[in-house]
């Protein structure tokens, strides 16, 4: 996690009482939730101040965008500026314990528990940890498969519905030229499924593209051009990922204002749309290590009030296919979720390596 250079040159314009009365607004804002007030602030200095000297440094900070006060006679709240400010230069971030750490492995990493058990427990490890919600994208594990299936549809496209071994459905639809006849949907799915029985999609895909480039496949062109939209279907990104998110309920937890519910309800909107996992991914690419976004300018969600931290998680050749995060109000503690997720994100990229 880097110092962004907007906030690295207001750090140097602050002089050092400025930082310790910034630093601690925001430690108590983020403890309390609560406007905080010179006199207050000024008992709990270790080098105590008098309120009239504590009050002209807040107005001063309050000039320069890092807080404000929500109402005339209230004490004071960081902006999201300012709480970017002290996430990214002056708070101090915490590490993990040993019994934290073994608690995240234990979950995770427990005998006898499938792929996507792994990834539930990676969730529920984040939000049992940080008090919010806990969200994991990763690759789809590949199942064996069974069935598949086209079912013509109007206006040139057909619904392809494959299923695995254990149960699991997924339907697509996908384009195909216009007129195709049934015939061709039918000779399509009955090539597949006479090769892609009890095998991945990867293996049958390995083993279908190969006829075809040797042309040992008896099929004409029409028919080889649904086999190959079918198997193209599950290959695209969103189709290669999964989401979970643990821990809905935290978020309803401590919340003290009517605007908090909103900016709640607003998050499980996000939650339940699927551009979460391509926009959560390509912003976790794009740095090293954990990422923080924080309020209306987080390019994730746009909502004030809301923030989330995150990592991505890479496989055995280095690429990132993952991440893992926590969401929740603005009002999180950014110095100990920050090592949770970083450690989480390592856990989890070991399991898939």
């Amino acid at each position: 996690m880097t110092m962004n250079s907007a906030s690295s040159n207001i750090i140097t314009e602050l002089n050092e009482r400025s930082r310790v009365i910034f630093s601690e607004i925001v430690a108590l804002y983020l403890d309390e939730g609560e406007p905080i007030g010179s006199e207050k602030l000024s008992h709990k200095l270790v080098k105590p101040l008098s309120s009239a000297t504590v009050r002209n440094v807040m107005s001063d900070l309050e000039n320069k965008g890092l807080l404000y006060a929500p109402h005339a006679s209230a004490g004071r709240l960081p902006t999201e500026l300012g709480l970017r400010l002290f996430v990214d230069g002056l708070m101090e971030i915490g590490r993990l314990s040993e019994e934290e750490q073994n608690k995240i492995e234990g979950r995770c990493v427990g005998a006898g528990k499938t792929y996507n058990e792994v990834l539930e427990e990676a969730s529920t490890a984040l939000s049992g940890l940080s008090r919010c919600a806990g969200l994991v994208v990763a690759p789809k594990k590949d199942r064996a498969l069974k069935h598949i299936e086209f079912v013509g549809l109007a206006d040139g496209s057909a619904l392809v519905v494959i299923v695995a071994e254990d149960g699991f459905v997924e339907n697509r639809v996908i384009d195909i030229p216009l007129g195709t006849p049934p015939s061709a949907l039918v000779q399509a799915a009955n090539y597949l499924n006479a090769r892609l029985v009890g095998k991945t999609l990867e293996e049958a895909s390995t083993i279908i593209e190969l006829e075809i480039l040797e042309h040992r496949a008896e099929i004409d062109e029409l028919t080889r051009g649904l086999v190959e939209a079918g198997l193209a279907t599950w290959s695209g990104e969103n189709g290669s990922r999964s989401l979970i998110v643990k821990g809905h309920a935290r978020l309803l937890e401590d919340i003290n204002a009517l605007a908090d519910l909103e900016r709640v309800r607003a998050l499980f909107d996000a939650l339940d749309t699927r551009d979460l996992m391509s926009n959560l991914l390509d912003l976790t690419k794009t740095g090293d290590g954990v990422q923080i976004f924080i309020g209306a300018d987080n390019d994730l969600f746009n909502l004030a009030g809301c923030a989330m931290i995150a990592a991505p998680f890479s496989h055995s050749k280095g690429k990132v296919v993952g991440a893992v995060g926590v969401i929740g109000p603005a009002r999180i503690n950014y110095a100990r979720i920050i090592p949770i997720v970083d450690y989480t994100a390592k856990i989890v990229g070991k399991i898939l390596k």
